[in-house]
């Protein structure tokens, strides 16, 4: 039923572009709707054990190809994740896309909803696919897709410029996909996931990981496979960031787990190069988020810092694998994928907030915001409680993922091996740092742009959005405060899934789940303490009269915004600690001497990614000189022409005759 249901929606999904403008939401809406509907049944089956797997098997005869869908528990778990939060981001979608109906055609918005239900059904067979050509397919079905979405606003050639550079980037990981299971291929004869067993039962298993982990890492945004992010999210529009960064970049994730999966030995190697790359990656994010002023550039170096933390946790669980150690296993995996789930939540409601600021001020400078949380309440306190939980901070979900990766490292450190200890700590030691930095940055994001007073007239005149735009934002809170009242309903499937598995008895992680329950209680004891202090509150001042006034000014009689701190005054004690590992081009017009009416000045700091100046930037640039110089030979003369196809042919007979080719 599942192939003539799909192969259904994806005639239907054309139809788009039939339908009148007014229509067209609900239209996509439909289609993602019962796509979601079905899949999430099958997901919640599985999961919940009724059934092992659902397999399918259909012919294609016109390309003369058998495509092969699975949903076991790991991919029923992540289709799970991915219908939340697409579902949550096309309702958001709906009141956010309603400015652009003065600007873009029908056309515009047909393309836009075509690709976004072809992004959301492609993301959902990468889940199911096992063989590789049908695999690779969808991937480049999601990669061309996402595209389209991210250049909505083309019209901009930064967007434009910045769409090519994310496809290019896209096409470099599934060419080392490709790469991957062609090499698979050779040597098992099959071209699939399910060859991936075979293949590592025979040989070394850390090169072929490590090619696999290079091509899914692009999507994931390790460092220093990240470059694209920082720059796509910024660009694409902010239902579609939440998306990208919710869960498209968790495609990545889910291709390291499945070859995690098949992986035979060699355990320990593998592991260390996990947990290496994903501190860097949760360190460097976190910092380079801190110097931030675009707020959604901001966001999408958190979202590098949190696959870090993710990948953190599958690090660890593979070290677990190398040690025999039940429990890191279960806390580490439990606790990664948790991760994925509390991520794309927090993470696309961040964005969604990001794309209401933007449409009430028109800009995303946070240096440009202040005092929005009289002007946009609502949004404020959505944004405070992502961030949050972003954070790690009890009782919400993002401190419930984190938790189960610190208990599996402090549980694991008594009686191992010193090598094994220090790998421990090295996780214990950079987890605290990311959470300490992430803590500082959201201080700064939500205190500085919701915070004080407006810092322009774009800021003063704000209005809260539409209703459309915060009840959808509100399905996301309510879960997010759901996983940390009621974390083991929530963790209790992943222990089991990671359990048999690995096959670990229960007795290993039965008392965790315990643990969990106990911190749940006392979470939900917070929240009620919480409540009733402000209806005491309430009760109290409700008959008084309420005076304002200007706070203390410290002195000055003529107080202005300008006063307050800034981004960059915010970080600056930080950023002199952390200078040699950030850079940061400084625009400032000294006053001379002799200036003694100085002109008006400017102080502006722009902020850059180093890895991406010297990995990425460098090396194009020296391409690009190389190719200005062969352009000499761009004569436009014809004999030119002729003399470099004979040369070029004298160059193969010479190459031939000495047998060198």
């Amino acid at each position: 039923m599942f192939v003539q249901v799909f192969i259904a929606l994806i005639l239907f999904s054309f139809g788009i572009f039939i339908i009148p403008r007014r229509f067209q939401f609900a239209y996509a809406l439909t289609l993602t709707l019962v796509m979601a509907a079905l899949t999430s049944y099958w997901a919640f089956d599985i999961m919940q054990g009724n059934r092992q797997f659902t397999h399918i098997n259909f012919h294609v005869a016109a390309l003369q190809s058998s495509f092969i869908l699975v949903f076991d528990k790991l991919s029923a778990f992540f289709v799970l994740v991915v219908n939340l939060t697409v579902v949550v981001g096309l309702l958001y979608a709906r009141g956010y896309l309603k400015p652009y109906c003065a600007t873009k055609n029908t056309l515009s918005f047909a393309i836009h909803y075509f690709a976004f239900i072809w992004l959301y059904f492609s993301m959902l067979l990468v889940l199911a696919c096992r063989d590789g050509i049908s695999f690779l397919i969808v991937w480049e079905v999601m990669a061309v897709s996402s595209f389209l979405l991210v250049i909505f606003d083309a019209e901009d050639r930064n967007i434009m410029k910045t769409g090519i550079n994310y496809l290019v980037q896209m096409h470099i990981g599934m060419v080392l996909l490709l790469i991957a299971l062609l090499i698979v291929e050779k040597s098992t004869g099959s071209m699939s996931f399910d060859a991936l067993a075979d293949y590592f039962s025979q040989h070394s298993n850390w090169p072929l990981f490590l090619l696999f982990f290079a091509g899914f890492g692009i999507k994931a945004g390790f460092i220093p496979l990240h470059t694209w992010l920082p720059q796509a999210h910024p660009a694409a529009p902010s239902h579609v960031s939440g998306i990208m960064s919710g869960v498209m970049i968790k495609m990545g994730i889910y291709g390291i787990m499945r070859v995690l999966l098949s992986v035979q030995h060699d355990y320990l190697i593998i592991g260390i190069v996990l947990l290496i790359v994903s501190v860097i990656s949760g360190v460097l994010g976190v910092m380079m988020a801190i110097v931030q002023h675009d707020l959604k550039r901001l966001l999408a170096y958190h979202s590098i810092e949190n696959i870090g933390i993710i990948g953190i946790g599958m690090g660890l669980g593979v070290i677990g694998i190398s040690m025999q150690n039940d429990v890191l296993i279960v806390l580490g995996f439990s606790g990664a994928l948790l991760h994925v789930l509390n991520h794309s939540l927090f993470k696309s409601m961040l964005f969604f907030n990001a794309g209401s600021v933007y449409q009430a001020i028109h800009t995303r400078n946070i240096d440009s915001m202040g005092g929005l949380m009289k002007k946009m309440p609502f949004t404020a306190l959505l944004f405070l409680l992502a961030s949050l939980a972003i954070c790690g901070l009890p009782p919400f979900n993002g401190f419930i993922s984190e938790y189960l990766i610190y208990l599996g490292m402090f549980k694991s450190l008594e009686g191992i091996a010193l090598y094994h200890s220090v790998l421990i700590v090295f996780g214990i030691v950079a987890l605290t740092l990311i959470g300490g930095l992430a803590i500082f940055c959201f201080t700064k994001a939500f205190g500085i742009a919701f915070l004080g007073e407006a810092r322009s007239p774009q800021a003063a005149g704000a209005k809260e959005v539409s209703a459309s735009m915060l009840w959808p934002q509100a399905i996301t809170a309510i879960t997010i405060v759901a996983i940390g009242l009621a974390s083991a309903w929530f963790v209790k499937p992943l222990f089991s899934m990671i359990a048999d598995t690995y096959g670990i008895p229960v007795a290993e992680y039965v008392g965790f789940t315990k643990n969990l329950t106990g911190i749940s209680m006392l979470a939900g004891i917070f929240l009620i303490l919480v409540v009733a202090l402000l209806v005491l509150r309430h009760v109290v001042l409700r008959h008084r009269p309420v005076r304002t006034g200007p706070v203390w000014g410290c002195g000055y009689t003529a107080a202005t915004p300008r006063l307050q701190y800034t981004a960059s005054s915010w970080a600056d004690s930080y950023f002199k600690l952390a200078k040699p590992l950030l850079r940061t081009k400084v625009h400032n017009a000294d006053i001379a001497e002799d200036e003694i009416f100085p002109v008006t000045k400017a102080y502006e700091t722009h902020p850059e990614d180093a890895i991406k100046t010297g990995v990425v930037d460098a090396p194009v640039t020296r391409f690009l000189e190389l190719l200005k110089k062969i352009a000499i030979m761009q004569t436009g003369q014809i004999q030119h022409y002729v003399l470099y196809a004979f040369v070029f042919m004298l160059l193969i007979f010479l190459l031939t005759y000495f047998q060198l080719i």
